[in-house]
C-alpha cells in the first residue's frame, strides 16, 4: 500500500534516476545566490559586537547627490516647460576675447561716436553666442601670487612683440619679454619705469614724507584711470593700499587683461556717457598718467565725475604734458585743456597742492561749507534724488554735499577705530564704506 501524499507524487512522480533540465537550472541559480550573498561585503557591515561597521553604502554617497541635484534640477526644468540643453559646443578663435555688451562694431552701426562706441551696449549687443569660449592656444595657469604679479605668460595675454617695442608710456612700458614671459621688474628688485620714484614724487607733493606714508595719511583705496599695464596699482599694493583699475575696452592690449593676468582688481570701463560703477565718496585718491580724457569736453562733467568719486579732501593725480607742451598743434591743445582744468577746479572748490615736471595735484575740499561761498553762476549743487546715483548717466551737478557720510579722507579715525556710521546713516551705500 502507497501512503505518499498526492503532493509528493506530483512533485517527485518525475524524477526518477535522473532529475529534469528545469529541477537543474533551479537548483543552479539557488546554489549561485547562495555563494554571492554569502561572499558579498555587506555581512561586513553587521560585524559581531566590538567591531566597527565598514560603511561601504556610503562609498559613493558623493556620486549619488551630485546625480540626485542634477536629476531634481531636470525635474524642475522639465516642469517649467524648458527643453534641456545639449552639450555646449566650443566657439572659435574669432571669439577668443569676446566681452559681452561690447562690441564696437555693432555700436557704430548703431550710430554711437565719440567714444560712445567703446562703452558698454547690451541692447545693440543681443547675439547669443550659444557655445564656450576657449583660452588662447598657448595659455598656461598663471604663476603663483606674489611672483604671478611680477611675471606672467606671454601667450595668456593679446599683445604681438611689435605691441610690446611700441608701448612707450611710463604705464606701458614692460621691458622684458623672453621664454614665453612678460615681466615686470628687474632681477635686483627695482621696479622698471621709476614706479617707485614716481610714487615717492606724489608723496612728497601732497606734504609727505616718502610714500609709505600713504596709509597713515588716510590714502588707502585709488582708482587708477587707463592703468596701462598695473605696474602702479602693484606698487601702491605693496604699501597695503588698494587700487582699482579702470581702463576702456581694447581688443587688442588690454589693459584690464594684463592688470588681471597679474592678479591685480580691474574693470573693463570708461565714464564717456556714465557714471562709473561706484557710489559717491568710494576713492582717497583718483589717479590719471596719460590716461588720454579730454577733461574739457561736456562742460567739465568727467571732472565733475572724479569729483562724486573723491571722499572730502581726496586728491586727483594729473600726470600729462598738458602744460609743457609747446609749439605744435598738439601742445596748444593740451595747454587749453591745463587751463580749463584750472578754472574748473575753483569752481568745484578744488585747490592745486603742487605742479612738478609733468605731474598736477588738485585736492577735493574737506570743508562742505565752501560750496555756499562759491560765485554765481558755478556747478549747481545736486538735488536729494541725484545724491543717490550712480552708474547712471552723467550728472552736471556736485553731489554728495549734504551727505551724513561726509568726512574728510585725513580723518582716520573714523576706521582706525572701526567704523563709526550706523545703518540709517550709511543708507543705500553701507556696504561701499571703505
Amino acid at each position: 500500500m502507497d501512503n505518499r501524499k498526492p503532493w509528493a507524487d506530483k512533485h517527485f512522480v518525475n524524477f526518477g534516476r535522473w532529475p529534469s533540465l528545469n529541477s537543474l537550472l533551479l537548483y543552479f541559480i539557488i546554489v549561485i545566490a547562495l555563494i554571492t550573498v554569502l561572499s558579498s561585503p555587506y555581512p561586513a557591515t553587521w560585524n559581531s559586537v566590538g567591531q566597527s561597521p565598514v560603511p561601504y553604502i556610503y562609498r559613493n554617497y558623493r556620486r549619488l547627490r551630485e546625480q540626485t541635484i542634477s536629476d531634481l534640477l531636470e525635474i524642475q526644468a522639465l516642469s517649467l516647460g524648458i527643453t534641456p540643453l545639449g552639450e555646449l559646443q566650443l566657439c572659435g578663435k574669432e571669439r577668443e576675447n569676446y566681452v559681452p555688451c561690447y562690441n564696437v562694431s555693432a555700436n557704430l552701426l548703431a550710430g554711437f561716436r565719440d567714444g560712445d562706441e567703446f562703452d558698454r551696449h547690451c541692447e545693440v549687443d543681443d547675439v547669443d553666442i550659444g557655445c564656450l569660449v576657449c583660452p588662447p592656444k598657448d595659455y598656461k595657469i598663471p604663476l603663483k601670487w606674489p611672483a604671478g604679479k611680477d611675471v606672467i605668460w606671454s601667450g595668456n595675454v593679446k599683445i604681438t612683440k611689435d605691441q610690446f617695442l611700441s608701448s612707450g608710456s611710463m604705464k606701458k612700458r614692460m621691458m622684458l619679454l623672453e621664454d614665453n614671459q612678460i615681466a615686470f621688474h628687474s632681477e635686483d628688485g627695482v621696479t622698471f619705469d621709476g614706479i617707485k620714484d614716481y610714487s615717492r614724487q606724489i608723496a612728497e607733493m601732497i606734504g609727505l614724507g616718502s610714500d609709505s606714508e600713504f596709509l597713515q595719511a588716510g590714502i588707502r583705496t585709488v582708482l587708477d584711470m587707463e592703468c596701462g599695464f598695473g605696474s602702479f596699482g602693484a606698487h601702491l599694493f605693496s604699501l597695503k593700499l588698494m587700487t582699482i583699475c579702470v581702463a576702456a575696452y581694447e581688443v587688442f592690449g588690454s589693459q584690464v587683461q594684463l592688470t588681471l593676468e597679474r592678479g591685480l582688481p580691474a574693470i573693463i570701463g570708461s565714464f564717456v556717457s556714465r557714471q562709473l560703477p561706484y557710489p559717491s565718496f568710494s576713492f582717497d585718491m583718483v589717479h590719471c598718467a596719460q590716461c588720454g580724457i579730454l577733461w574739457d569736453k561736456k562742460d567739465g562733467a568727467f571732472l565733475i565725475e572724479v569729483d562724486r568719486l573723491l571722499k572730502p579732501g581726496g586728491y586727483f593725480v594729473l600726470t600729462s604734458p598738458t602744460g609743457k607742451a609747446q609749439g605744435s598743434s598738439l601742445g596748444a591743445r593740451n595747454s587749453i585743456i591745463f587751463a580749463f582744468i584750472e578754472d574748473f577746479a575753483q569752481k568745484i572748490c578744488w585747490s592745486l597742492l603742487g605742479e612738478q615736471d609733468e605731474t598736477f595735484i588738485w585736492q577735493k575740499t574737506a570743508d562742505f561749507n565752501c560750496y555756499a561761498s562759491r560765485k554765481q553762476g558755478t556747478v549747481p549743487i545736486c538735488t536729494e534724488e541725484d545724491e543717490e546715483s550712480y552708474n547712471k548717466p552723467l550728472l552736471a551737478c556736485l553731489s554728495g554735499t549734504t551727505s551724513k557720510r561726509w568726512a574728510p579722507t585725513q580723518n582716520t579715525s573714523n576706521w582706525l577705530s572701526g567704523s563709526q556710521w550706523n545703518l540709517e546713516e550709511l543708507g543705500i551705500h553701507g556696504k561701499y564704506l571703505f
